[in-house]
């Protein structure tokens, strides 16, 4: 399935990637460009000159607004346009859309379907990115694959075991059941992984310090279409929280996706590390950064190489699922439901805006 859900929040860049320099990004097959006003208000346009199409990221700010570098059409942050070369009269069909955005958690959120709908309150959280109580290291890569084996490879983490050995992957992944809930009202699934006594990987062993195995748990979050969590504890064997809640003797990481489409075959892949233990260590902060890149990028491979796979497959190939692809399976049932719900609410408005 690579069609896109349209009504829905996506990640366009992180907020330090947004200022007076203009972004260029592509978000469901739609070139955006971006920037910020000289208040600091984060704008989003389509990256196209109405005039002969010039990119408008290849152009320049003036103010609040952007000249076009071919012939200097000139656009306010709301898309309209404000100026064309050598006439007063400004053609009324003489403008660009404009994209709903919100920031929030450290990143750019942009709406790219009905604007009527975008409501801010939609937008899944995650918090940590931008809470003093924890260390942030992110990034991110471009994957030449669709957006759904990116959310595939990460609600099945028994991948680690085989991928990502030596890093985050050791046998006890693999070995231990999952168990899976479906929130459909709200569209949210969590996965749970739970390991008692675990072998701990060098990810963990660097960065907490702790020596012998582990107490390990992983549960996932995933808010279709976009936001992924994983809640990871690491603690010494037999270590737990305490009856109340609080877990002073563990260690806990919130790794954060964002799996924003770019196109039908292509996929931008935000990710983040956020930790609350060595806040001011900069050795372990050089040292998460580097190996959840590495982590990132081994699944970047892997994913490329899987899309040439699926695109010269032949008509009707039938692959084999397992107990382990509960969490997987049950996010491609959401997003196929959110991709027919998002196609009717547009079949709708698209019928109402033609006269009788």
């Amino acid at each position: 399935m690579t069609a896109f859900v349209r009504n829905q929040w996506y990640v366009a860049a992180y907020a330090r990637e947004v200022g007076r320099d203009l972004l260029a990004r592509t978000i469901l097959g739609e070139p955006l460009v971006l920037y910020r006003t000289t208040e600091g208000e984060p704008v989003a346009l389509a990256d196209r000159c109405v005039h002969r199409r010039y990119p408008l990221s290849e152009s320049r700010l003036e103010g609040d607004t952007i000249v076009c570098g071919y012939h200097g059409f000139t656009y306010d942050k709301g898309g309209a346009c404000v100026f064309v070369p050598g006439q007063t009269r400004i053609p009324r069909t003489a403008r660009v859309a404009s994209y709903p955005v919100v920031e929030q958690d450290s990143f750019i959120w942009v709406w790219i379907g009905d604007r009527d709908l975008a409501d801010p309150a939609l937008i899944p959280r995650a918090p940590w990115l931008d809470d003093s109580r924890y260390t942030v290291v992110c990034g991110m890569e471009p994957l030449a694959a669709r957006y759904q084996l990116l959310v595939d490879n990460l609600m099945d983490l028994s991948h680690e075991t085989y991928l990502h050995g030596g890093y985050i992957g050791t046998p006890e992944v693999a070995d231990t059941p999952i168990t899976t809930e479906v929130d459909e009202e709200n569209a949210v699934i969590h996965v749970s992984r739970h390991m008692a006594d675990a072998e701990c990987p060098p990810f963990y062993a660097k960065s907490t310090g702790i020596q012998g195995r582990i107490t390990r748990w992983q549960d996932i979050e995933y808010h279709p279409p976009c936001l992924y969590l994983l809640h990871s504890r690491i603690a010494p064997v037999g270590v737990l929280p305490n009856e109340d809640g609080t877990d002073p003797n563990g260690f806990h990481v919130e790794i954060v996706y964002a799996i924003t489409p770019e196109t039908e075959n292509t996929t931008l892949d935000f990710w983040a590390v956020a930790r609350d233990f060595a806040l001011d260590d900069e050795e372990v902060t050089a040292f998460l950064a580097e190996s959840n890149r590495t982590v990132v990028m081994q699944d970047v491979v892997a994913l490329d190489l899987l899309e040439k796979v699926i695109a010269n497959e032949p008509e009707g190939y039938q692959e084999l699922s397992i107990n382990i692809d509960t969490g997987a399976l049950a996010a491609r049932r959401i997003l196929k439901r959110m991709v027919a719900e998002s196609s009717a609410a547009a079949s709708v408005r698209s019928s109402q805006a033609v006269p009788s």
